[in-house]
């Protein structure tokens, strides 16, 4: 996505999971978590979407794995405390300048099959096409 406001400006509102619910449908809540048994900070992180009159929910702990500020590169990973076996989730997010601007790179890789399939495909499609309208709005500079 490239969105006319800074780097820095776009890299606070992906660097930190607590923000998500504000511009992606799909991050339905979003709570901070003790973080004690991780290398940074952690969430509970309620994953919702809508087929129908239908609702799929998934509820994930995430760690925030990598946060480097200064390359505005941030990555979380699953990372459940129950020592089962769990599908990986892993979330990463890169904000560079482009020229007066910016551009915000995101790649979500899930290793289960809980959302894939044809109809939930779409439904996550369309709720990323979402999340960027969204996100854009808030990034925009104010007016004035």
């Amino acid at each position: 996505m490239d969105a006319p406001c800074t780097p820095e400006r776009l890299f606070v509102l992906v660097d930190e999971l607590t923000y998500y619910p504000t511009w992606m449908p799909l991050a339905h809540r979003v709570s901070p978590e003790s973080a004690d048994h991780d290398s940074g900070p952690a969430w509970d992180v309620e994953l919702r979407a809508r087929v129908g009159p239908f609702a799929r929910s998934k509820r994930l702990r995430m760690v925030r794995t990598r946060h480097d500020i200064a390359a505005r590169v941030v990555r979380f990973e699953r990372a459940e405390l129950d020592g089962r076996s769990h599908s990986a989730w892993v979330l990463d997010a890169e904000v560079v300048g482009v020229g007066p601007g910016s551009r915000l790179d995101m790649r979500l890789h899930y290793g289960g099959a809980l959302w894939t399939g044809g109809v939930m495909e779409r439904v996550l499609a369309d709720q990323i096409v979402a999340g960027r309208e969204r996100l854009l709005n808030l990034a925009m500079p104010p007016a004035g």
